[in-house]
C-alpha cells in the first residue's frame, strides 16, 4: 500500500498549477478556537447577536461585536505560525503553490512567509480596519487600543463613521474580487489540496468541488470526516501541522 505521504509530496513535485485550500483546522494548531467548536466563540455568545445585518445596522449590534472583539482580538494577534504555515510558505519556495485560498482570518499564512499576492482570503483580514463611509483604513492593533482605552464602539476619527473589522460577518457577502478568483484558480489547478477544513461553510467550500469536476487531484487533510470525503483521490485523517510538514520534508527530496 502507498505510503500516503510519499503520494502526496509525489503529486505535489509533478503538478503544474497546485493550490491549497485551508481552513480553521490549520488556526486552531496555532491556538486560535474555532468558532464551531467546544469552547469556541458560539459557546460564549449568540451568533444571532454578530450578523452583518446587526452590525451595521444597529449600535447595539456594534457594540456587542467590539465586546467580543476586544475579548478574542489579543489571542489571535499573540498566536505564531506553526508548523503548517511554515510548510505551506515552504512550498512557495520551493516553486509547489500557484496560491493558497484561506477561510482564515487570522494573517498567519502571510507572518510564515507566504507572499501577500499568493493568500486568497475569502472571509478577510482580522488585522486590518476600515471606515465604511469614508473607507479610511485602519489597523486592527490601532482599534484595539480604542477598545482598550474605554471606548464601546469606534467611530472613524476621520469622518465619524462606522469602522468594521476586514472580516466577513454572517450575513455579509463574500468578497467578490477574491471570491471570483479563488474559483478561477480552483478551476485552473491541477492538484487541490484542503488542509484543516470540514467544507461545511459555503460558498467557500465549493471550491474543491470547482477544482474536482475541472480535473483536479483532490487531496484532503482533516481529522474529521468531511461532505467531498467521497470525492476526494487521497485522504490523510490527521493533524494539519505533522501531515504537511512531512509532505515537504519528503517533497525537498523530489524536486
Amino acid at each position: 500500500m502507498t505510503d500516503p505521504i510519499d503520494r502526496a509530496a509525489r503529486l505535489l513535485a509533478a503538478a503544474r498549477r497546485p493550490v491549497l485550500f485551508t481552513g480553521a483546522g490549520v488556526s486552531t494548531e496555532s491556538g486560535i478556537p474555532d468558532f464551531r467548536s467546544p469552547g469556541g466563540v458560539w459557546d460564549r455568545f449568540d451568533p444571532r447577536e454578530l450578523t452583518y445585518q446587526h452590525f451595521v445596522g444597529t449600535e447595539a449590534g456594534r457594540r456587542k461585536y467590539w465586546e467580543v472583539g476586544r475579548q478574542s482580538y489579543p489571542l489571535m494577534r499573540k498566536a505564531e505560525p506553526n508548523a503548517a504555515h511554515l510548510a505551506i510558505a515552504e512550498l512557495h519556495r520551493l516553486d509547489r503553490l500557484d496560491c493558497c485560498i484561506t477561510q482564515n482570518v487570522d494573517n498567519l499564512h502571510q507572518r510564515a512567509g507566504l507572499p501577500e499576492a499568493k493568500v486568497i482570503e475569502l472571509h478577510g483580514n482580522a488585522t486590518r480596519a476600515r471606515c465604511l463611509d469614508c473607507g479610511q483604513p485602519y489597523s486592527r492593533d490601532e482599534v484595539q487600543g480604542w477598545l482598550d482605552s474605554g471606548v464601546e464602539i469606534p467611530r472613524c476619527p476621520a469622518c465619524g463613521g462606522v469602522v468594521k473589522p476586514h472580516t466577513i460577518l454572517f450575513g455579509e457577502p463574500m468578497p467578490a474580487p477574491a471570491t471570483q478568483e479563488a474559483e478561477r484558480r480552483a478551476r485552473a489547478s491541477d492538484v487541490f489540496v484542503v488542509v484543516g477544513s470540514s467544507l461545511v461553510v459555503y460558498p467557500a467550500a465549493y471550491m474543491p468541488a470547482h477544482a474536482k469536476h475541472a480535473g483536479a487531484t483532490l487531496v484532503i487533510v482533516n481529522l474529521s470526516p468531511t461532505p467531498y470525503d467521497g470525492q476526494a483521490d487521497l485522504l490523510i485523517p490527521a493533524r494539519a501541522g505533522e501531515v504537511m510538514d512531512a509532505i515537504v520534508q519528503r517533497l525537498r527530496s523530489l524536486v
